[in-house]
């Protein structure tokens, strides 16, 4: 697992702030634009993500937010510590509304008239904001482990609040890798193949690009644009486009209430909970996934240092495209499965089993 290679670009948007931007697939006809989380930087995205969107036929977008990487400084003022545990920003602090719309103003500048939009923790905020204000340029939205800002729900766990808080500025690239792998390491998954090695990646690129030195008043003013938007559950009625809700059901940084909330808020969303791995032991083997598909030779997919499997293990396989009911057959005279729905701890089953006598 690797991070994406970026040819970096600016921008001036019409309210005169520079702003710095790449983008992959040019020429592709759809536009998605790919929104960082707090403090982030565009650099953040996984290659095998942008080659994927790339190959999918759209024509991808990221960028720094304001406060963060090679994007303007806004000279607001930052939350002070003691405001930040009240959840108070200060008098003249910006919002989320400015955030989405340097969003707005950067597909203007770039002679978009709309895209998709996906953002991740305070990006999926700036989504949920920009598909509220703007819904003429969102196409579709996809808000990842974000939350709706009511603060009964999404709420770091506290001992990633603890860390946080003990967590010391570095004074150099050393010290920005060994601090970013800790926190990563905290609400992350380590076992996931090649996460380290993005983690380390990560980290190096961003402390380079932010000139090698630290910027904890930047993000404090984006801490200041989470708390002064506050609940935007009411703004999420306005949402129109078509909306896809991620969340894990583990999440140390955003509580998955965060997921629940955004997308009871918002008229027709999906929500998809992504399982965490209960069982955290890696097999050297490689798996095939295989079944009664297509043809023999057909799999579902190939999988290396997967988690260790043992006979009579269930596994979940959350999209599997034209192998599901809607557009399956009796190819090859395969009855089709069961279909059941499972809702909590109910289980309904909504189609029987075929059995061969059904189909001959």
């Amino acid at each position: 697992m690797s991070l994406a290679q970026h040819h970096e670009q600016y921008v001036m948007l019409k309210s005169g702030d520079r702003f710095c931007y790449a983008e992959h697939g040019v020429g592709n006809t759809d536009t998605i634009v790919l929104i960082v989380g707090l403090g982030l930087q565009l650099v953040y995205w996984p290659n095998a993500l942008i080659e994927r969107l790339v190959s999918s036929g759209f024509r991808v977008i990221c960028f720094d937010n304001r406060d963060a990487g090679r994007s303007v400084r806004s000279g607001t003022p930052h939350p002070s510590l003691l405001q930040q545990l009240r959840g108070r920003s200060p008098k003249g602090a910006y919002g989320l509304e400015r955030m989405a719309e340097d969003t707005a103003q950067l597909l203007e500048a770039l002679n978009i008239s709309s895209a998709h939009i996906a953002g991740m923790s305070m990006g999926g905020m700036i989504a949920q904001t920009l598909a509220s204000l703007h819904p003429e340029k969102v196409i579709s939205m996809t808000s990842i482990f974000s939350t709706t800002g009511n603060r009964r729900v999404g709420q770091p766990s506290y001992s990633t609040l603890w860390r946080m808080a003990r967590a010391k500025a570095p004074m150099n690239e050393k010290d920005a890798v060994k601090n970013y792998q800790a926190m990563m390491t905290h609400i992350g998954d380590v076992a996931a193949n090649g996460a380290v090695n993005q983690w380390h990646q990560y980290a190096r690129l961003a402390w380079q690009r932010n000139g090698g030195k630290s910027d904890a008043k930047a993000m404090f003013r984006q801490i200041g644009a989470i708390m002064k938007s506050g609940d935007r559950t009411p703004m999420l009625q306005n949402v129109k486009a078509p909306t896809l809700v991620i969340h894990g059901d583990v999440d140390h940084m955003v509580h998955p209430s965060g997921g629940v909330a955004t997308a009871r808020a918002i008229s027709g969303a999906k929500h998809q909970i992504l399982p965490a791995f209960k069982n955290k032991k890696k097999s050297r083997k490689s798996y095939e996934f295989v079944g009664p598909i297509c043809e023999t030779t057909d799999k579902f997919l190939s999988v290396s240092n997967f988690n260790k499997l043992k006979e009579r293990d269930l596994i979940f396989i959350s999209d599997v495209g034209a192998y599901g009911s809607s557009l399956s057959s009796n190819y090859n005279i395969r009855p089709k499965p069961s279909e059941i729905l499972i809702n909590k701890s109910k289980i309904t089953i909504l189609k029987k089993r075929q059995k061969l006598e059904d189909i001959i």
